[in-house]
């Protein structure tokens, strides 16, 4: 039985039971017994969001996105073209093409880390990760929304922090094997949120090659990453390839942090708790969201 029903079922037999027993003491008797759960009915409805709509305005690149994109974009290519220059100058070839594929390799573990922190710890008031924490736990509820968001909406906040920590490096690095490690890292990094929205895409409507790449598993998988968002949402956090997801899950790698973090610091992860409205998928908001 829903909430609001039970509300009104009560609040209504407030009212025959004042009318039928005009004794005032037993009237705020029953005044009384319906306050609690009236509180919290609000309480409930403060914590279900409101789904956004396919052609809202909050899911659309603005000129401030486009500027952070192509900020992100541009502090990338920096360091892989001084990369390539300064290989060619000093004729080593393999060991910048091997960092540049260590860089992709960590970059699916490090989109795990960052995945499942802000999965399970803070809110959105949280200094720095506030809105990105907040974004993450709509995703849970709505996952079809990052669908719907456009290309520059979707990246411009890892590439604005891309922006600021590799720019930087750009500037300081010479070394052609250090700055392939660097654009190669920052760049699977900052597209994984495109990655991430490809792996919520339908596979008539994605391009081939994107469909060959996740078949291939060089990109998440569409299936893979599905799991994630079934119960007990605790596990195939990594974002890029997922090729890290199989070793963290079977050695419990994120629970074992878990238990660490609780028993140092009393922090509760929210994968232990039973799911709040905010992580159930909510399958009836939009009928022509992807299936």
């Amino acid at each position: 039985m829903s909430i609001l029903p039970q509300q009104k079922y009560l609040f209504t037999s407030s009212h025959l039971a004042i009318k039928t027993h005009p004794n005032t003491h037993f009237s705020n008797r029953i005044y009384c017994s319906i306050v609690s759960p009236t509180k919290q009915n609000l309480t409930q409805t403060r914590l279900v969001s409101i789904a956004p709509r396919p052609n809202d305005p909050s899911l659309k690149s603005t000129w401030t996105h486009r500027a952070w994109l192509a900020s992100g974009c541009t502090t990338v290519l920096i360091a892989l073209a001084k990369s390539m220059t300064a290989s060619t100058h000093s004729h080593i070839l393999i060991e910048p093409i091997l960092s540049g594929l260590a860089g992709y390799i960590l970059s699916d573990l490090g989109s795990g880390v960052y995945h499942w922190g802000i999965d399970n710890y803070g809110g959105a008031q949280t200094p720095i990760f506030g809105p990105q924490i907040d974004a993450f736990q709509g995703h849970h509820k709505w996952p079809w929304t990052i669908t719907k968001r456009q290309f520059a909406n979707n990246l411009h906040s890892l590439a604005r922090v891309i922006t600021f920590t590799v720019l930087p490096m750009d500037l300081i690095l010479h070394d052609p094997t250090q700055l392939a490690f660097v654009g190669s890292f920052s760049g699977c990094i900052m597209f994984s949120q495109q990655f991430h929205a490809w792996a919520h895409g339908t596979k008539s409507k994605l391009p081939r090659i994107v469909v060959a790449l996740q078949d291939m598993g060089v990109l998440v998988s569409r299936s893979q990453h599905s799991e994630h968002h079934r119960p007990p949402y605790n596990g195939n956090y990594c974002i890029v390839s997922g090729i890290w997801n199989k070793f963290l899950d079977q050695n419990k790698v994120f629970e074992v942090l878990e238990m660490i973090l609780y028993f140092r610091f009393g922090i509760r992860p929210r994968s232990w708790s039973e799911p709040s409205l905010e992580w159930i998928e909510d399958d009836h908001t939009l009928s022509s969201s992807p299936k």
